[in-house]
């Protein structure tokens, strides 16, 4: 527990994204049919993975655990938000708040580092397609997804850990619709300096080396792609990695929006549409955009749907 003008309060308040009560009706109908929709997608999505046979390369096990990982990312968020908007209740206790915190750091940083090993799978299968099958193996591939969450995991340890050990007074009450960092330091007693030389460490970090992966990643592959002479070529091979440049782009970009500022800096209002957007919107996007823009998913969709008709 934590204590406010020393009186033990054992919980957050969350005061979400609108006193209208119009505005929580039409916002909790939204992300009840977003949420829907991710779930339904990226469940769709592992599913027909697992059971297409022709989908069992090196490209979709890492979109299977992006799938995954975008469908718990929302869960962290999507329901306690929902019922925020759907209840005058909007407490959540401390060992909720934290344990969302963690959660979130969690499955963030590990797609923050899933994207750039699919960027480096793009890499081996456009400039060194002959050796792909070898690179590329399922022992390497279990070891970059093992390597993602295992940075997600540290990522999440230190920064929870250095919030948690923060003194809370004059307010209990999060000025978010989820546990977010910059809104638990404004509450904190003392100065959170060093925690948030922590934070900016654990997370550029994490971001920086996942950039510098991408960066030479794409790089070799313009490269490559600019010795192809015909135009046929050209667009087939940009084709395999343009779903994977327009979803890194847009998480990217709203999470540095976020996140890579000083605290000083932090806009209420700016800040929500960016978080509703990576935290919800997102999670329902990459379903689309790797399987709308991919006849491989199409075709495989079809051949599933007619065994299941044939059975």
């Amino acid at each position: 527990m934590r204590s406010w003008n020393n009186t033990k309060v054992p919980y957050f308040i969350l005061m979400g994204l609108t006193d209208s009560a119009e505005m929580q009706l039409a916002l909790s109908v939204l992300f009840l049919l977003i949420y829907m929709i991710t779930v339904l997608g990226n469940l769709g999505m592992i599913m027909l993975i697992c059971l297409d046979h022709q989908l069992h390369t090196p490209m979709y096990f890492f979109l299977t655990h992006l799938s995954f990982i975008d469908l718990s990312y929302s869960s962290v968020i999507t329901p306690k938000t929902l019922a925020n908007l759907l209840t005058s209740t909007k407490r959540i206790s401390f060992l909720g708040c934290f344990t969302q915190l963690y959660l979130f750091f969690l499955f963030g940083g590990s797609e923050i580092s899933l994207l750039s090993a699919m960027a480096y799978d793009r890499y081996v299968a456009i400039c060194n397609p002959l050796q792909y099958p070898v690179i590329m193996s399922a022992k390497l591939c279990c070891a970059l997804v093992a390597g993602t969450y295992m940075i997600g995991f540290l990522d999440s340890s230190f920064n929870v850990l250095s919030i948690a050990r923060l003194t809370f007074c004059n307010s209990n009450v999060i000025l978010h619709f989820f546990c977010d960092v910059f809104p638990i330091l404004a509450l904190s007693c003392h100065d959170t300096y060093t925690t948030q030389i922590v934070l900016y460490i654990c997370g550029s970090s994490t971001l920086i080396l996942s950039l510098i992966t991408m960066s030479w990643s794409y790089v070799s592959i313009l490269s490559s792609i600019l010795k192809i002479k015909s135009t046929s070529g050209k667009q087939k091979a940009f084709s395999t990695c343009a779903s994977h440049l327009l979803g890194v782009t847009i998480f990217y970009g709203t999470t540095a929006f976020t996140y890579l500022k000083p605290r000083n800096s932090y806009s209420l209002g700016k800040d929500q549409v960016a978080s509703v957007f990576y935290t919800i919107v997102i999670p329902m996007l990459n379903p689309l955009i790797y399987s709308l823009r991919n006849k491989e998913v199409k075709n495989a969709f079809f051949r599933v749907m007619q065994k299941i008709g044939g059975s």
